[in-house]
C-alpha cells in the first residue's frame, strides 16, 4: 500500500490513496476542484521509501476538494478569581474536506490511485404484495 507525507497549513499529514482528510482550510477553493500538492516530504510502500531533502522535487499528490466548512465552536472562558473580571469568547476554525486520488512518484510515475466512486441512484422496489386465498 503507497503512501506519502504531505505538508499543507504548517502540518504534515500521511495520506493514501482515497483517504479523506480534514486539512486546514484552501483560500481559493471550490468544491469539486482539483488540488496538487506539490509539497511531498517523502512517499513509498512496504518495500521502497524515497525521502526528501526537505522535499522530494517532482512528487506530487492529486485530490479533490470535497467540501469547505467550519468545525464546532470552541469556547475560551478567562477568570480572574476575586476581581469580577470573565471574558467569554469563541471560535469556529475553518477546514476543508478532501479526498486523495493520486500519488505519483518524482518520475511522473503513479505510485496508486484511488478508485473511481461512482453515485448509486436508489431505486425504490415496488413491495410484492401476496395474498393468500382460500
Amino acid at each position: 500500500m503507497s503512501f506519502a507525507v504531505i505538508q499543507t497549513g504548517g502540518k504534515q499529514y500521511k495520506v493514501k490513496a482515497g483517504e479523506i482528510l480534514k486539512i486546514e482550510k484552501f483560500s481559493d477553493g471550490k468544491p469539486n476542484s482539483k488540488i496538487e500538492f506539490k509539497e511531498i516530504l517523502a512517499y513509498g510502500d512496504d518495500k521502497n521509501i524515497e525521502l526528501g531533502n526537505p522535499v522530494v522535487s517532482g512528487a506530487k499528490v492529486e485530490a479533490e476538494l470535497l467540501k469547505n466548512s467550519k468545525n464546532r465552536t470552541v469556547l475560551i472562558f478567562k477568570k480572574r478569581r476575586r476581581k469580577n473580571s470573565r471574558r467569554k469568547n469563541g471560535h469556529r476554525q475553518q477546514f476543508s474536506l478532501i479526498r486523495v486520488n493520486r500519488i505519483m512518484s518524482k518520475d511522473g510515475k503513479i505510485l496508486s490511485e484511488a478508485e473511481k466512486i461512482t453515485k448509486v441512484s436508489k431505486k425504490k422496489e415496488e413491495k410484492k404484495t401476496t395474498t393468500k386465498v382460500k
